[in-house]
């Protein structure tokens, strides 16, 4: 059974595209996965998701749990990823002077946290390798060994069909 770590950009996806009025039965497998315990996050995706607005962070808050705070392995696994000097650019100059959450680093840290503990993660994000040397969340797994897959790897591994 795998644990799937979600990056910003794939509740921003679902949020934003995959309405619940729509895409009923998207939301009923979302939701059966989720009561599993098969999806999870880490804070920082939180803190990203209330920068995009609040339209969805009351989903979000009675959520809470999908957002947990990091632990001291992730944070030093977040060390790690930036001992390599080309994954130093996830963090822009812009978003330090803004103050904006970070979290790209954490969601790999998490789901190399859980393979730690035994348990079998893979990070889904809406990030695409734009060249073999970048710092997108798929270049970090692939150097680390993590596992990662697009919305669409994560929908056909659970066999969702709509």
């Amino acid at each position: 059974m795998t644990v799937y770590v979600f990056d910003t950009g794939l509740f921003i996806t679902f949020f934003s595209y995959y309405y619940p009025n729509i895409f009923p039965s998207l939301w009923e497998r979302f939701n059966e996965t989720l009561a599993r315990g098969r999806i999870t996050s880490t804070r920082e995706v939180f803190n990203e998701l209330g920068r995009h607005g609040d339209s969805d962070m009351d989903w979000c808050r009675e959520h809470k749990e999908l957002f947990p705070t990091p632990t001291v392995s992730e944070g030093a696994f977040v060390s790690e990823i930036f001992k390599v000097s080309r994954f130093k650019e996830m963090v822009t100059k812009k978003n330090v002077i803004d103050g904006r959450p970070i979290a790209d680093p954490f969601v790999i840290a998490r789901a190399k946290h859980l393979s730690d503990r035994g348990i079998s993660s893979c990070v889904v994000t809406t990030e695409k390798k734009r060249t073999p040397t970048g710092s997108k969340i798929p270049n970090v797994c692939e150097h680390f060994g993590i596992d990662c897959v697009n919305p669409e790897g994560f929908m056909e591994r659970e066999n969702w069909r709509f």
